[in-house]
């Protein structure tokens, strides 16, 4: 839902970079196996693709039941501050500028944190996994407030908790953004779809299609499954927020092994 393009980090259609132009040694001096960085970089992007269906869900519970806007698509957020205040809504503009707001909050904490990429990085980063905790602690305590208030929340209530959810989803953006890789993002997906077609229409190898299709089809599965929890299990959508990004936060290293 936005407006990058989406990793295909099986080396089809990305053009080598200083980032990854080599890899360094191994503790033991020897390089690291291409088919250890393939496997790795497979398994990068499961996880990234995991990330999507927390990005589809939380856009989907802020849109439905947090004052009409999203989380993580500042673009349309950015729209509808703009028909705010061709509007005269100062509720609208209260909702969609606090969410612009607690975004960028997140992407420079999320920044901080996870640091930038460099060329000695491994394929996933400590640093990554540790600003993916920070936003699985956020989405906690917005899961906390989100059942305390229940299904009673007065505006101002709404607004916190698309803001605490705008904060964790700008942290999983600059996380996303240490891998140093061109069009890789579990955010910003308008683009992912532009290269979806012209791949097709140029009639590229799966490869290079394929890793764009997963990511667009687990933002909309996030969105469609967070969409009806919400209206028919509304205690439970947090959930889909904060147990697919606990696998990933808590599982990173060990399912990529940290090379």
């Amino acid at each position: 839902m936005s407006e990058r393009g989406v990793p295909t980090d099986t080396g089809a259609d990305r053009a080598p970079s200083p980032t990854h132009a080599a890899r360094p040694p191994r503790p033991g001096g020897h390089p690291e196996p291409d088919a250890v960085r393939r496997r790795a970089a497979r398994r990068r992007h499961a996880l990234v693709v995991a990330l999507t269906f927390v990005t589809g869900s939380a856009d989907a519970m802020g849109f439905l039941a947090l004052g009409g806007a999203f989380s993580s698509v500042m673009t349309g957020n950015m729209v509808l501050l703009g028909l705010s205040a061709g509007a005269a809504d100062a509720e609208l503009a209260m909702t969609s500028g606090g969410a612009i707001l607690a975004f960028v909050v997140g992407l420079l904490v999320g920044a901080h944190v996870a640091g930038s990429p460099r060329p000695d990085d491994p394929t996933w980063p400590r640093r990554v996994t540790r600003a993916l905790q920070l936003e699985l602690a956020v989405f906690v305590v917005f899961l906390v407030g989100w059942e305390i208030t229940g299904g009673d929340r007065s505006d101002r209530l709404q607004l916190a908790l698309l803001m605490l959810s705008a904060v964790a989803l700008g942290m999983q953006s600059s996380a996303v953004q240490r891998f140093g890789l061109n069009g890789l993002s579990s955010t910003y997906l308008t683009g992912t779809l532009t290269s979806l077609i012209g791949d097709l229409a140029a009639r590229r190898p799966h490869t290079s299609w394929l890793p764009r299709g997963q990511v667009l089809v687990m933002l909309m599965t996030g969105a469609a499954v967070s969409a009806l929890t919400t209206v028919h299990l509304p205690r439970l959508a947090p959930v889909l927020c904060v147990v697919p990004l606990g696998v990933v936060a808590l599982g990173a290293r060990r399912i990529v092994g940290e090379v």
